[in-house]
């Protein structure tokens, strides 16, 4: 069995040329705006201004704009939590992104909160993970609701279905499980001290390898037949999952790279643009 290729990398691809159209729409409609996103970048980590820029470059090839924002390493809870204020009360902007992670002395929890519900497109806030867990609405959590995309689009049967989600991150983890709950999937979420790890992985009809740490979850304890998503990435291009022994005899996987990862800032776009025909167009 030649198993079935989730390639994330040409669904992005395909979707900016969707969301391309929908901001050319916007700007047509009299007003010349398009939707906004700003980026908060914290300190000089270079991975993290890397990926900032891979995300002003995805707003640059949609037509859509970004603005960058980008305080010092020093920078205090209280004044990061006034810059927050400040974007959330700007209505020329419709995201708000805040760069994890933050340097150590900011309460980054209490800083991610201070998004307001309505720009909160990298779905990060408490409130928009509880709105979602209950099945309202509220933008998810960029990684796992890029994977949601991805089973939804390669028509990957979720109902009824065992799900195995090892890992247990507020931003990945937990709002993964809801979100497969929420399409019937049965889940169980597992991490890296479950005891017996590899008996309940080898039960799962879809894992999701979400902990962290490369090739933690062997290819052996993975079924014939299952669906394998790996949203892991380490250096030396290798995820979560030891994917090479499964091409051949899964139903279907994410390749590491061009799998999640290229789906995770495309979601952040794709709720973005959503948010911006809200404010604009009351969409």
């Amino acid at each position: 069995m030649s198993a079935l290729l989730l390639d994330g990398k040409a669904l992005a691809a395909k979707t900016e040329q969707e969301l391309s159209a929908r901001i050319s729409e916007l700007k047509s409609d009299g007003k010349g705006q398009t939707p906004i996103l700003a980026t908060i970048l914290v300190g000089d980590d270079p991975a993290s201004a890397t990926y900032v820029r891979m995300k002003g470059n995805a707003c640059e090839r949609i037509g859509m704009e970004s603005v960058k924002v980008e305080m010092p390493t020093e920078t205090t809870t209280e004044q990061l939590l006034a810059k927050i204020d400040e974007l959330n009360n700007n209505p020329n902007v419709h995201g708000i992104l805040l760069q994890h992670p933050v340097p150590e002395q900011i309460d980054e929890r209490a800083c991610f909160d201070a998004i307001a519900l309505q720009k909160d497109v990298d779905g990060v806030t408490c409130l928009g993970f509880g709105r979602m867990s209950m099945g309202e609405k509220a933008y998810g959590c960029a990684t796992p609701k890029g994977i949601m995309r991805i089973l939804e689009a390669y028509d990957i049967e979720l109902a009824g279905k065992h799900a195995v989600v090892v890992g247990r991150s507020p931003i990945l983890g937990k709002p993964m499980a809801m979100m497969l709950l929420g399409a019937n999937a049965t889940v169980t979420i597992c991490h890296s001290r479950t005891k017996n790890l590899a008996d309940h992985i080898r039960q799962a009809d879809i894992v999701v390898g979400a902990v962290g740490r490369p090739e933690f979850i062997k290819a052996d304890w993975i079924k014939d037949g299952a669906v394998v998503i790996d949203a892991g990435y380490h250096p030396g291009g290798v995820g979560d999952i030891e994917l090479a022994p499964l091409v051949e005899r899964v139903a279907a996987y994410t390749p590491v790279p061009g799998g999640v990862g290229p789906m995770t800032i495309n979601t952040l776009i794709y709720q973005t643009v959503d948010s911006g025909e809200k404010a604009i167009a009351g969409k």
